[in-house]
């Protein structure tokens, strides 16, 4: 896909070893991406992470991966600092949003565009709070498996009664990628909880972690974090574990 505005911008899609340099922007906004993101978030999106050029420069990025026909999710929607307002982003997120098409749209969103998100139809559905630091010793916990013992068609079904569609492109990249690490806990065969850590620019960051009960995702967390005494990050979706 590769389309003009005005002479002035370009939007075509990025090619597999351009995606990092959206990992980098994310990394200047204090996103604190994960060390393989880059290669994950290319393989789920499959064609669908935009880059904007004037002048021959990169000006603006933005990923959508559809999920199935129902489902998409937006993110890395970025400009860079020095060439914002001057509609690039407008554009580069108008492509963005013809490449999901009729599909439902979530994204994670910042604050300040929240007045920008509404115009495109958008409703707020909740906050994200993210704690971060280094985990004190856990109590004893009941015994975690490797991710990996668990069937990936498990991983897969049980991931989407939580998630808006089922996306197991994603979880290939997602489970093997370098430095990812899932834990779970099982109860008479089935996942009670489970989740998986990775490697990020600063510390290690889990997500997601699936749990019914507090108890069972606190396992699972102690699993993830293990004996590793540097910082770890968890982004809290709507309040859940406070």
């Amino acid at each position: 896909m590769s389309t003009e505005f005005g002479g002035k911008l370009s939007i075509r899609t990025m090619r597999p070893h351009e995606v990092a340099l959206a990992v980098d922007w994310a990394a200047a906004e204090g996103w604190n991406p994960g060390l393989a993101d880059a290669q994950c978030f290319a393989h789920a999106a499959d064609g669908g992470i935009f880059m904007g050029e004037a002048d021959g420069e990169p000006v603006a990025v933005v990923s959508v991966a559809n999920y199935g026909d129902r489902f998409a999710f937006l993110g890395f929607y970025i400009v860079h600092p020095e060439r914002r307002g001057r509609g690039y982003g407008l554009r580069i997120w108008q492509a963005a949003m013809r490449h999901a098409a009729a599909r439902t749209i979530g994204l994670d969103g910042v604050v300040a565009q929240q007045d920008n998100y509404a115009m495109s139809g958008f409703a707020f559905a909740y906050n994200n709070i993210r704690y971060g630091g280094v985990p004190v010793d856990a109590e004893t916990v009941p015994v975690t498996v490797p991710l990996s013992d668990v069937p990936f068609a498990q991983i897969v079904a049980d991931d989407a009664r939580v998630f808006p569609a089922s996306r197991p492109v994603f979880w290939e990249a997602w489970l093997g990628a370098p430095g990812h690490i899932g834990s779970a806990l099982l109860r008479d065969g089935k996942l009670a909880a489970w989740g998986v850590i990775r490697p990020c620019r600063r510390g290690r960051k889990i997500g997601p972690l699936v749990a019914d009960a507090r108890t069972d995702a606190e396992a699972v967390f102690s699993a993830l974090v293990g004996d590793d005494p540097g910082e770890v990050f968890l982004d809290d979706v709507g309040g859940r574990f406070a």
